[in-house]
């Protein structure tokens, strides 16, 4: 497993008033995780070349990219998070990172702590993931995962704005807007799927034809659900009045894993590239011990892949127990031939 080590944060422990960041740290840090079957990844701002006690030598490591250097304008705790998220990767840091929990939800799971003491390097353990935040979104993640591979591109994760109805006619207003300026003519900020006919005409949803040229999903937490369906009617109607469209947009309200409690994200389509049925179906063999809980779940799970992939109607996920299956957090995805028989 990688493990991307936060330099400065590395280099900088014990360092005294007016003495510099130890390169030697760094190394030490590197070599502790190298020996426990880790694979380092060292991340550094862009300051630390100037601070730092061996000038020459890090500045050598830079060059021969031992060293990753943070893009300039870029903030290196959000950098050192996303590529965590992205590669599955540990921290290795003494910084808490507070101001991104909001973002990134399993900072604690991944984050591991260190001292150092007489010269020497004490590597922590991170806490235990929380089941919720991470089984059910681990599933989904997978399941859109091997949709892309069949083919079919999903909404890619926005950063989540506040919820209100408002606040969601405001940005649907935006979007449609640009896409309509910008003559973009498939669906919105290239982040939507191009579905493959394979030699057929689709049924398209037919309330969806005679409504709008537009789809709105609106993709949130669960615990949000029933407030944000209040909101969709007249979601519809300002936007469409807004916009002065033929026909108000139809609203879809989804629940979706990956959306935080008190936030939102849009999927815009247009109505002509929707999937009534979903495409595959989904099957998830997991352990014994979580079984309960995302069977529990399935629907939320069907929800998010649903909104995020475009399609109308909820694939169906059918969730099994197995023996093979012997730690928690352990499970198994396949994908069938779905929609209409």
């Amino acid at each position: 497993m990688k493990v991307m080590v936060d330099a400065s944060n590395v280099a900088h422990y014990g360092r005294q008033k007016d003495g510099k960041p130890s390169l030697d740290n760094i190394y030490k840090a590197a070599e502790a995780l190298e020996s426990l079957g880790y694979q380092p990844v060292l991340i550094a701002d862009a300051s630390l070349r100037h601070e730092i006690d061996e000038k020459e030598e890090f500045n050598k490591l830079l060059d021969e990219d031992i060293v990753q250097q943070v893009p300039s304008g870029t903030t290196a705790d959000h950098f050192i998070l996303k590529m965590a998220e992205e590669e599955d990767a540990k921290i290795l840091s003494n910084d808490a990172f507070r101001e991104y929990n909001d973002e990134f939800q399993d900072i604690r799971s991944r984050r591991i702590p260190y001292t150092f003491k007489n010269g020497n390097i004490n590597l922590g353990t991170s806490s235990k993931p929380k089941k919720v935040k991470n089984i059910l979104q681990k599933i989904s993640n997978q399941v859109l995962t091997e949709f892309e591979r069949k083919g079919y591109d999903s909404y890619k994760l926005k950063k989540n704005k506040k919820l209100s109805g408002i606040a969601v006619a405001k940005e649907a207003i935006d979007r449609i807007t640009k896409s309509t300026d910008e003559g973009i003519d498939s669906k919105l900020e290239n982040a939507f799927m191009k579905i493959p006919l394979f030699g057929r005409v689709m049924s398209m949803v037919e309330d969806a034809e005679k409504t709008s040229d537009f789809i709105i999903f609106v993709l949130i937490s669960p615990r949000d659900y029933r407030d944000a369906v209040r909101n969709a009617g007249n979601i519809a109607v300002t936007v469409g009045d807004r916009l002065k469209l033929d026909h108000a947009p139809l609203v879809a309200v989804r629940n979706d894993l990956f959306t935080k409690p008190g936030s939102f994200e849009l999927n815009i389509i247009y109505s002509d590239e929707i999937l009534e049925e979903s495409p595959y179906n989904v099957n998830i063999t997991i352990n014994d011990h979580d079984y309960a809980f995302v069977k529990k779940n399935s629907r939320n799970i069907a929800s998010t892949v649903a909104a995020r992939l475009g399609t109308w109607k909820f694939p169906i996920v059918s969730v099994k127990p197995s023996m093979l299956m012997e730690k928690p957090g352990h499970f198994d995805i396949t994908l069938e031939k779905g929609g209409e028989k």
